[in-house]
């Protein structure tokens, strides 16, 4: 049963006295037989003074391993009240086997929590590390677990929402100073006065400046879906916190965060690429070409290097990642299949093989007929590389890297490469911009456009679950989505021709009243 153990102590040093023993109350004497002197703690007289002192709790904790018994001891309270009700809060915990004693701190959990998660994928170790060595140990590493709560995070989170608005008027600024820069150089160069009036330079040098300097704040945005996942991470940590009695409760599951909505893929019609050339913004993250732009993309690259890897991932639906790693070894050409084992992962500038990126992303895909062409000539030209290279650089042999993309000395493509150039091709052909992730999404739409059940497409992009695949791909193209809306008109009988909207009927007008 709980019994209040509180009770009054203070830092002032006096001559101390026995507090048991036969001698108690005499005082203590040195060697010399001077009195000693030390902290008197409870036995200070001015404790009897509400301002002197502050209050302490004490309590037995349940007995440990092999009945060992020990204290719960904590003070620095300014009222009898606030320790009593904190010594119940921690008596509490104590009966249900927290571990009110620990001094573990927030980043020493966190450090200790991450080295101990090798079941984690390399990226997703990566994303851990940085969530909890840039985030969470910044705002929360100075607390003792023990002393954690719900609270302590939401905080940290609204302190993201004030950063993410400084951010955002740092992005304004940066834009806008960018308009001022271009606009000063453009004077500059169209200046046909020479020599060009000096003023003009210096307007110019002026704006470069301001746009260093506006470059140099911080502009980074932590939208929902960052939040989101950061919060899982860290809602993961204290859960193994929680079955280690450091914790009595996963105070992260209680946070309000902002209500995070996958974006959906939108197609670019007509209107929303007049409205992208007036604005310069896209109507969503993940959008998609129509099957026109899609073929206009790959008729003027047919000539690419690039291009068999940009046909493969358009009509079969592959990542970047395992695009970039596809090795020949899980290419069969005589049957038309290609088998994702492995995917190239690109963080910074460190890349590395990893296992796909999940258990249903390991999959055979069988290819189309294009493809299957396109990739016997590139083997072909691959092959013809590796021997002018060999005789041109014997020096510097051919990588044998078994990747069926490569550099024609044989190194793997940087995954981040392969998206620039991909940005650098579409600005350059004047098409409305996508992302290359965002190919899949063409694949799906296409093949989904082509009369395609959802279940295979989920298998052809390897999509952990049916759900999904179809809450994402809910939208068709234009004219498919037309089509669907004129077939319940076949369906209803008519005397006649429709009429057109606002036509007068037929027949002798009425009198007028």
């Amino acid at each position: 049963m709980f019994e209040d153990k509180t009770y009054k102590r203070c830092t002032c040093k006096g001559p101390m006295t026995h507090k048991s023993g036969p001698k108690k109350g005499q005082p203590v004497l040195n060697d010399d037989g001077t009195p000693k002197i030390g902290y008197l703690e409870t036995a200070c007289p001015l404790l009897k003074k509400r301002d002197h002192g502050s209050w302490y709790y004490s309590f037995e904790l349940p007995p440990g391993p092999g009945g060992k018994r020990d204290r719960a001891k904590q003070g620095g309270f300014r009222t009898q009240k606030e320790a009593a009700a904190a010594c119940k809060e921690a008596w509490d915990l104590a009966q249900g086997g927290i571990q009110v004693k620990s001094k573990e701190t927030v980043a020493e959990y966190l450090r200790r929590w991450l080295a101990k998660r090798v079941d984690l994928k390399r990226s997703s170790r990566k994303g851990y590390e940085h969530h909890i060595e840039r985030v969470f140990i910044p705002a929360l590493g100075h607390l003792k677990m023990r002393d954690l709560r719900t609270r302590h995070i939401q905080d940290m989170y609204e302190q993201i929402w004030a950063n993410n608005m400084t951010h955002q008027g740092n992005r304004e600024a940066a834009q806008q100073a960018l308009a001022i820069e271009r606009a000063a150089h453009k004077a500059w160069r169209d200046c046909t006065t020479r020599p060009r009036p000096p003023e003009l330079r210096q307007i110019w040098n002026s704006a470069r400046s301001a746009l260093r300097e506006a470059y140099a704040r911080p502009r980074h945005i932590t939208g929902p879906g960052t939040q989101r996942r950061m919060n899982n991470t860290l809602s993961g940590a204290l859960e193994d916190a929680l079955s280690e009695k450091l914790i009595s409760e996963n105070w992260a599951k209680n946070v309000v965060l902002p209500k995070y909505v996958r974006p959906k893929p939108l197609v670019w019609t007509d209107e929303r690429i007049s409205l992208w050339r007036a604005t310069g913004k896209k109507p969503s993250k993940v959008m998609v070409w129509t099957p026109e732009q899609t073929g206009a993309f790959l008729d003027a690259i047919a000539e690419h290097r690039l291009y068999p890897m940009f046909h493969l991932m358009i009509f079969r639906g592959l990542r970047r990642g395992e695009a970039a790693g596809l090795p020949w070894s899980e290419t069969n050409l005589a049957l038309g299949t290609v088998h994702i084992s492995e995917q190239l992962v690109a963080a910074a500038y460190e890349v590395w093989e990893d296992t796909p990126k999940s258990q249903s992303a390991a999959r055979t895909i069988a290819l189309d007929s294009q493809t299957r062409e396109l990739l016997k000539t590139w083997q072909q030209r691959q092959q013809t590389e590796r021997e002018e290279w060999n005789r041109q650089v014997p020096k510097e042999p051919w990588k044998e890297t078994g990747l069926v993309f490569t550099w024609q000395d044989g190194r793997a493509y940087h995954p981040e490469y392969l998206s620039q150039a991909f940005n650098r091709l579409i600005k350059k052909l004047g098409l409305p911009p996508i992302r290359l992730h965002d190919l899949r999404h063409c694949a799906a739409t296409l093949s989904l456009a082509a009369g395609i059940h959802m279940r295979n497409i989920q298998k052809l992009l390897g999509h952990s679950s049916y759900a999904l695949t179809a809450d994402i791909y809910t939208s068709v193209l234009p004219q498919f989505e037309q089509a669907e809306a004129d077939a319940p008109l076949a369906l209803v009988p008519r005397a006649g021709k429709p009429q057109e909207a606002g036509a007068e009927p037929d027949g002798p007008e009425e009198d007028a009243a």
